[in-house]
């Protein structure tokens, strides 16, 4: 018998392993920044140094790689074949006046096809791709593949900026395809929707926060993973005007009680939602104090040890403490961040103790989780700018900037950079991805798999 609970335990601790070393979806196993598996990192590297191999992709996305075992999955568009068109001018609503949309660096959307690409971890050698959408154009940073796809380890979903979910097995078969604006209604975001899935014990959980470019209503949406099946749909009612009921956020879990939570931000608010049946259980709002029509979302909420932390466009960043029902605004706000540190663009991370925020131009601030103290910052890292988020992995801070410089950042109460890192020097906007002892690190141009010691 104690032969057997010893097997039973060695086997349970085995699989949670085994599960905390993938990187599953965007910013990780936990979908919180944290790398719980990740030891032994390189801290410094170069385009001769600490490079296990490199692989051209064929464009450039703000899309994160996902890894499963020897799989690491990319969302992407095809290689750019003719000249690049213009960018699409930004519309206004209700036949207001047109503006032309920035370049923000690069020099076209990619191909029309939008891929769901599939590599070798150990190698980086394609294993295959599969077309799942068409219709690409470059929307203010966006192109139409900035969603991460997301696995379990059998199947593999994916969603475009236009609103097509896929589901793939892993030798690339198509499982099923929902068009989103066919079934539900034109997607009514600015910028180009590029919110990642979240999936939640076998549901696929899809938001669409979204206003200006419709009059219809925010949703959340789950999808049975293995069918496709529409499971439910709940509108996520706001009183924001304009631009302001779009987010760009990606949702996040947490648990009450022995209980799981959809924690959704944008709009103007943060909301928890039964994963059974999308059912608002609480609401904080103070997000937009005032009342402005050009507050869109795009830093998404963390959930770490009893917190919730909700970023905004820069200022308010509040913090709430989970467990409330109904209007928590009051009632189970912790502290509010109003001055300088706060993102736009980057998510934060927080070890539970300490709350680490990067802002766009790459300086990052540390505040005390519970209380909002600062403890530093903002302090300059010297990466410039930045829509990558932190992530939190062997003690240090990583913080990649546009240009694909990563600063590396010493974990704790005290600022320390240890190294400022340079690779080819192209738009970058994709959180890198870290497993075991490599970091694979998305350009404009290639990924990387980063480790130590290697020529």
């Amino acid at each position: 018998m104690l032969f057997r609970s010893a097997f039973f335990l060695l086997f349970a601790w085995s699989t949670a392993f085994a599960a905390a070393a993938n990187w599953p979806n965007w910013r990780g196993p936990n979908g919180d920044g944290t790398a719980p598996s990740a030891t032994n990192l390189p801290e410094t590297w170069s385009l001769t140094e600490n490079i296990r191999w490199k692989v051209e992709l064929p464009a450039w996305s703000g899309s994160s790689p996902t890894i499963w075992g020897d799989r690491i999955l990319l969302n992407s568009p095809s290689k750019e074949t003719a000249a690049a068109p213009a960018p699409a001018p930004v519309a206004a609503p209700k036949g207001g006046k047109k503006r032309p949309a920035p370049r923000g660096g690069m020099t076209g959307p990619g191909g029309q096809e939008i891929l769901l690409i599939c590599l070798s971890r150990d190698t980086g050698k394609e294993r295959w791709r599969k077309q799942y959408d068409r219709g690409n154009e470059i929307k203010q940073k966006q192109n139409m593949s900035s969603p991460s796809p997301v696995t379990d380890g059998k199947l593999i979903w994916v969603v475009s900026g236009n609103g097509m979910v896929a589901c793939f097995d892993f030798a690339g078969n198509e499982k099923w395809k929902l068009d989103i604006p066919k079934t539900y209604g034109k997607i009514g975001v600015q910028y180009g929707y590029g919110s990642s899935p979240l999936l939640l014990d076998g549901k696929l959980i899809i938001q669409m926060l979204h206003g200006f470019l419709t009059d219809e209503p925010s949703y959340l949406l789950a999808l049975d993973g293995v069918t496709g099946r529409p499971l439910w749909r709940v509108d996520r009612p706001t009183d924001a005007e304009l631009e302001t009921p779009d987010a760009y956020t990606t949702p996040t879990v947490m648990t009450v009680d022995g209980r799981k939570q959809i924690v959704v931000a944008g709009g103007a608010y943060v909301t928890g939602h039964d994963p059974e049946t999308g059912k608002e259980l609480w609401r904080g709002g103070g997000l937009n104090p005032t009342n402005s029509r050009n507050f869109r979302t795009i830093a998404s909420p963390v959930v770490r040890d009893g917190m919730i932390f909700v970023p905004t466009r820069v200022t308010p960043l509040l913090a709430f403490k989970a467990g409330g029902s109904g209007d928590i605004s009051a009632s189970h706000l912790a502290w509010k961040w109003t001055t300088r540190g706060a993102p736009d663009v980057p998510t934060p991370v927080s070890d539970g103790e300490h709350f680490y925020m990067a802002d766009d131009q790459g300086a990052i601030t540390c505040v005390n989780a519970r209380t909002g103290d600062r403890i530093y910052g903002p302090e300059q890292t010297g990466i410039g700018r930045t829509s990558a988020s932190p992530i939190l992995a062997d003690g240090k801070l990583y913080l990649t900037g546009e240009s694909a410089e990563t600063a590396v950042v010493a974990a704790g109460p005290q600022f320390r950079l240890i190294a400022k890192n340079t690779l080819d020097g192209t738009y970058t906007l994709s959180t890198p991805a870290f497993v075991d002892q490599e970091i694979y690190l998305r350009t404009g141009t290639y990924l990387y798999c980063l480790s130590q010691s290697r020529k």
